[in-house]
């Protein structure tokens, strides 16, 4: 007589959970993934009108490695499932009173060269220490758990500790600051911090690494759009037998005098309520929900306490436009800073946190590489500007019809590119809006605070301060995604569901888990 597979459930449905409930049907659970919006994704979707395809998050493909590992696990691969293309640029940079700079993988140390003499052999020294941040990172501090402190006793970390104690105690600005003298290659480097949920001057300097990422590496781009790379994540998971309900929350958890998990208590869209037993439960979705919304107070692990003295990381306004006429002024991935740099950064995560008026922003044009996505002859453009985690911004609307301070931000953005970017006519152009705010990621989301990315990757929210992967109140709870370690990010996401597997199985180690062999390798 076969004994019935262990039951497991996950909360959410974007890319942290479908991969947790991959692997989990991979080792041996009989899964079944709740999400509470109609479609999947989470974040990382997709909104189709008028003939355009936005990808309506993510829209950075960085650290291959991460994806490719993860489809090796199922025998397949990150080739065989999406369409990849590297990005040439990798991106463009704007600013107010020079020309736009393009940084091309592989050629960076020149261009810099050329800005401020004697920068190209600096940035060489920087990116050689940015891949060693970068590898460590992969070895020691992403594929764990943290739950063996002597882990991190490990020959590696123990020879690099002097430097690594600097790296984390040296802000990322004052460790750019000390190399480079122009504004702009200072800023090139600095801004990834924003993409960490923080600001240059708060982030660790480790976070250097991720200039490895983008300047070394390279940038790469799924044609179609990131929901060709949900898609794929899904397809493994349902090949691997996971079954996906949409449209269906959460309302609660079951838990048994031993405050072991038994199930969860939910309710579909016509308010019909029931109970899916589970052996293990896997919140996949906003941790500050799960913990405070889901939980009684005397089983949360994660309480309201906790979250007063955590950094929610940024808000956004976002913004989906469809244009008339092409903009080869764009590259697929274009930055916008602001000379006034501190002060954009202290309205974002200062204490008197409003949004900024002089607005450093990213702009993604799609189309630029991809004509799938926009009409023929338009383009689709994206544009993402950091504001504070604050409901109280509003929420965003179609063709203007989104809350004051939402649709003013958009206004100040679209102006901006306009002016920057030498296409005066650009408001004229636009045949398409839409805009999204804080607002929009509560309610749709359900994101602490109206947050667009997660906790903010500040020294005190990194790796094992982020707070661990599995409930101390409630056995057979655990969580992933952007929220807990390892952070924020479609790798990391990936990451996470990873670390559920090793939670469960006690495996302590630091590393990935193991591959299966090829077929015909020897």
């Amino acid at each position: 007589m076969s004994v019935p597979a262990r039951r497991a459930v996950v909360i959410g449905a974007g890319i942290a959970g479908l991969a947790t409930a991959a692997l989990l049907a991979r080792d041996g659970y009989d899964v079944e993934v709740l999400e509470q919006r109609d479609e999947v994704g989470g974040r990382a979707g997709t909104w189709r009108a008028d003939g355009f395809t936005f990808d309506t998050g993510p829209s950075w493909y960085l650290m291959p490695e991460v994806f490719d590992h993860f489809f090796a696990l199922f025998g397949t691969s990150a080739q065989a499932e999406l369409d990849l293309v590297t990005l040439d640029p990798a991106y463009r940079v704007f600013f107010d009173d020079e020309a736009p700079l393009d940084l091309t993988t592989g050629r960076a140390p020149e261009q810099f060269e050329a800005i401020e003499p004697g920068a190209g052999a600096r940035l060489e020294e920087y990116l050689e220490s940015a891949r060693e941040a970068y590898d460590l990172s992969l070895e020691e501090f992403l594929y764990t758990t943290f739950s063996s402190p002597t882990r991190l006793a490990t020959g590696s970390v123990v020879r690099r500790a002097p430097r690594l104690a600097r790296l984390l105690t040296t802000s990322l600005e004052k460790h750019v600051a000390r190399r480079f003298t122009d504004r702009r290659l200072r800023q090139v480097l600095g801004y990834p911090a924003v993409f960490l949920g923080t600001s240059p001057e708060r982030a660790p300097s480790l976070y250097h690494l991720m200039s490895h990422c983008d300047l070394t590496d390279g940038v790469r781009y799924p044609l179609r759009g990131f929901g060709t790379l949900i898609d794929a994540i899904r397809r493994v998971a349902e090949g691997a037998g996971v079954r996906i309900r949409t449209g269906v929350r959460v309302t609660g958890l079951e838990v048994d005098d031993a405050r072991a998990v038994r199930g969860v208590t939910c309710a579909d869209g016509a308010g019909v309520a029931s109970t899916v037993a589970a052996d293990v439960v896997v919140g996949a979705g906003d941790l500050h929900d799960l913990e405070t919304n889901l939980l009684p107070t005397h089983l949360q692990t994660f309480p309201e306490r906790w979250w007063q003295s955590r950094d929610p990381g940024p808000g956004a306004v976002l913004v989906y436009l469809g244009i008339r006429g092409r903009l080869p002024q764009l590259a697929h991935h274009s930055l916008f800073f602001s000379a006034d740099w501190h002060a954009n950064f202290d309205a974002v995560f200062g204490a008197d946190r409003h949004v900024p008026t002089d607005a450093s922003m990213y702009v993604c044009t799609p189309s630029r590489t991809d004509p799938s996505v926009a009409p023929e002859g338009m383009e689709n453009v994206f544009v993402l500007v950091p504001v504070p985690a604050d409901v109280t911004i509003g929420a965003g609307g179609i063709d203007g019809a989104g809350d004051e301070l939402v649709e003013r931000a958009a206004d100040a953005a679209i102006a901006r590119i306009a002016e920057w970017a030498g296409v005066p006519d650009l408001a004229e152009r636009v045949v398409l809006r839409r805009t999204v705010g804080p607002a929009d990621f509560a309610r749709e989301y359900s994101s602490w605070s109206g947050g667009a990315l997660g906790p903010a990757h500040t020294l005190r929210q990194s790796a094992m301060l982020r707070g661990r992967n599995a409930s101390t109140k409630i056995s057979g709870l655990l969580y992933a995604g952007g929220s807990t370690l390892p952070g924020i990010g479609l790798p990391m996401c990936l990451i996470s569901a990873e670390n559920v597997i090793k939670r469960l199985h006690d495996d302590r180690s630091s590393g990935p888990l193991p591959e299966p062999a090829r077929s015909g390798a020897r």
